[in-house]
């Protein structure tokens, strides 16, 4: 089958949330993109938001976890890919994908910017190792195919007001002859932890449970699927 609409989602860092996230998304045959930072990659590695403890789950544990999900890159240490030197591009980027590569199996093809930030310096040196797609953290609310696939704005973010409000515009669409669209939800899992609404992702999911007509895919799989990388 020959699709013309495709959802996909994008979570970032690894956080012991994510099994909760994976069964829901794996309940509903939801594919997603994981991005890890694989040298904090550890419940030592852990922080506070709104009086709740936010851990990393250890690298260890969590290949098969995220098995027929993709995983990206998002730096070695989740620093700000900003005003880096080579050699510390090296260390973040070089390093986090050859981790990813010798844990996960396959050598990662996309990435999520820590904190939304870049230059375009991080940027050329990403896409000379092998990136072809990096997510910022802006939102389009629209469904259009990246043009520019290395600074990709999703759909939205996961608590975005206007969540299922595009989730309905989406379903509802009727592409012309040609038309690709893609709806790219992205966000953290400790964000429906904390404010406990993860009733918001399975009714989400519910939406798209019966669309066969909507293909269900990794970032990679998606834009691999319509030709944007």
């Amino acid at each position: 089958m020959k699709y013309q609409k495709a959802i996909t989602f994008s979570y970032d860092d690894g956080i012991e949330s994510d099994r909760k996230l994976v069964e829901i998304l794996n309940r509903y045959g939801m594919k997603c993109t994981f991005n890890l930072n694989t040298g904090i990659q550890s419940r030592e590695s852990r922080f506070e938001i709104e009086g709740k403890e936010i851990c990393r789950m250890d690298q260890e544990t969590i290949r098969d976890l995220y098995a027929g999900h993709e995983i990206a890159v998002h730096g070695l240490t989740h620093r700000a890919p900003v005003d880096m030197t080579e050699e510390e591009m090296d260390q973040e980027f070089l390093t986090d994908i050859d981790n990813i590569t010798r844990i996960y199996g396959q050598k990662p093809v996309g990435m999520a910017y820590a904190y939304g930030a870049y230059d375009q310096a991080a940027v050329d040196y990403l896409q000379r190792h092998g990136i072809k797609y990096g997510r910022t953290v802006e939102a389009t609310h629209g469904f259009a195919v990246p043009e520019n696939p290395i600074l990709l704005k999703a759909t939205c973010h996961h608590d975005d007001e206007q969540l299922f409000e595009l989730a309905q515009q989406f379903l509802e669409s009727e592409p012309a002859p040609g038309e690709q669209q893609l709806f790219y939800i992205w966000g953290h899992s400790y964000e429906y932890y904390v404010k406990d609404n993860w009733d918001r992702l399975e009714k989400l999911c519910r939406m798209f449970a019966d669309r066969r007509d909507i293909f269900r895919g990794t970032n990679r799989e998606c834009l691999e699927m319509f030709g944007a990388i």
